[in-house]
């Protein structure tokens, strides 16, 4: 029998006119203070969610989901933000499959996806 071995992998859709406006509007110094802002609060949500999960508190998951979809948005971050959209969702229903593939794939698209912001602003330094 043969083995069949799976390695999820997909583009980061990151909006870079989102942050070159926020840069435009805020200043370099204002704007990279609510990117940085905004990638810990996208951490820490994702963290949430995955916990969550793991306790089985599907409205939990559903909530935290909806709510990280405004700060993806805000940064840009249009991918990461569809893909809550399709864990809330499943969560609501409650569909445990469903909601294990969306949680596994929002985790993956957000740990990509702050890379994504963290390298292409050049944050780290």
């Amino acid at each position: 029998m043969e083995t069949v071995d799976i390695r999820p992998d997909e583009d980061v859709r990151l909006n870079p006119e989102r942050l070159t406006e926020l840069f435009n509007q805020l200043g370099n110094r204002g704007a990279a203070d609510v990117v940085c802002r905004a990638m810990e609060e996208l951490a820490a949500r994702l963290t949430k969610i995955e916990k969550s999960f793991w306790q089985g508190e599907y409205q939990a998951v559903s909530k935290g989901a909806r709510s990280l979809i405004a700060i993806a948005e805000q940064i840009g971050l249009n991918g990461l933000a569809q893909v809550a959209r399709h864990v809330s969702v499943t969560a609501r229903t409650e569909d445990k499959t469903a909601t294990a593939a969306t949680v596994a794939r929002l985790l993956r698209m957000g740990d990509r996806s702050l890379s994504a912001v963290w390298n292409t602003q050049n944050l780290s330094g």
